[in-house]
């Protein structure tokens, strides 16, 4: 397996390439990816704390649309490779940690423990009609949003993980969310800690748009730039994530975003989940500049800080998503 867990939803990285063309040439700090507003640096010299790639890179912050976006953004070819060769889905099934893996997901513990951590995957949401798990991965969403009711597709670039979702019976289509046009419309989109990776932020909103079903819904989850983890711990916070999240939303400019491509009934939330608070942990206490963080995957370590975060941490954790300053934010809206 590669890559580090994003959360308890995500102990393997989802694959999600770019699915649009930027909007702007790819590399260009010229201006917004959203509206084309002029920019100004907001964070510097920062680097891949999760997978130890080389590079250091800057953070900057629309002026008009207060939009940050990550400076300078790698060509489509680039972000490419790197997918390819630290973030997919490498194929394993049927070991022991797959077996135990897939227990847990099942098991009332893992039911139990989102409604206490924070839900960051929309897995406790029960309902009806066809729903569109947008990086689906190998098909863990899917089981879950299956079984709650849901008749579930997926949207994969990962070949062999959408070869490992198809063999368990889900249907899970392997192209571009821009040239994906399925046969009918979804009432529900799920864009799971997605919508950050999009070289084109306003375009995937406008493609989730087109193949919602009228008054359909798009759940989102994305890393809040707001977030009082930011402000602790610098350049080692978890989900700057560099180079593979483009974009840093806050509450307002996800609203906007929402807005601006046709959506209503906004709301949003905010939470603040155990794992990323260990993450930025362990990030900065034992990241360094081009090694990769091997203690991300510590399970011993991981469980200690996760109760640490949880118990201890939880007031601190609570006042932060109240005032404005959780580490996730959570969206739904309704197509208008």
């Amino acid at each position: 397996m590669s890559g580090v867990p994003h959360s308890l939803t995500e102990l393997q990285e989802t694959a999600v390439l770019p699915s649009t063309q930027p909007a702007k040439a790819a590399g260009s700090e010229a201006a917004c990816l959203f509206c084309g507003g002029r920019l100004e640096q907001s964070e510097s010299g920062l680097f891949d704390t999760r997978f130890g790639i080389a590079g250091k890179y800057d953070v900057r912050r629309c002026l008009d649309c207060e939009l940050e976006q990550l400076s300078p953004i790698p060509d489509p070819a680039s972000l490419k490779a790197l997918y390819e060769s630290h973030y997919n889905f490498g194929g394993e099934t049927n070991t022991l940690y797959t077996r135990l893996r897939e227990r847990f997901f099942r098991s009332f513990v893992y039911r139990l423990w989102i409604w206490i951590d924070g839900d960051i995957s929309f897995h406790l949401r029960k309902g009806s009609g066809r729903l569109l798990d947008i990086g689906c991965n190998e098909g863990r969403g899917l089981r879950i949003y299956a079984r709650n009711g849901f008749h579930v597709e997926g949207l994969e670039l990962n070949e062999t993980a959408a070869a490992v979702a198809r063999q368990a019976g889900f249907e899970v289509y392997t192209q571009l969310l821009e040239d994906f046009k399925p046969s009918f419309p979804y009432a529900v989109a799920v864009l799971s800690n997605v919508l950050e990776h999009s070289l084109n932020p306003r375009q995937m909103l406008l493609d989730v748009q087109r193949i919602l079903a009228s008054r359909g819904q798009i759940w989102i989850s994305c890393p809040n730039g707001r977030s009082w983890l930011r402000a602790i711990f610098g350049r080692y916070w978890i989900n700057w994530h560099i180079p593979f999240h483009i974009s840093h939303f806050n509450s307002d400019t996800l609203r906007h975003l929402l807005e601006d491509t046709g959506f209503e009934n906004i709301e949003m939330h905010q939470i603040t989940p155990a794992l990323w608070v260990t993450q930025s942990i362990i990030a900065c206490f034992f990241s360094r500049e081009g090694e990769k963080t091997r203690k991300l995957r510590h399970p011993v370590l991981t469980l200690l800080l996760l109760m640490f975060a949880r118990s201890f941490l939880f007031p601190v954790l609570w006042l932060g998503n109240r005032l404005g300053h959780g580490d996730c934010l959570l969206a739904t809206a309704t197509k208008a």
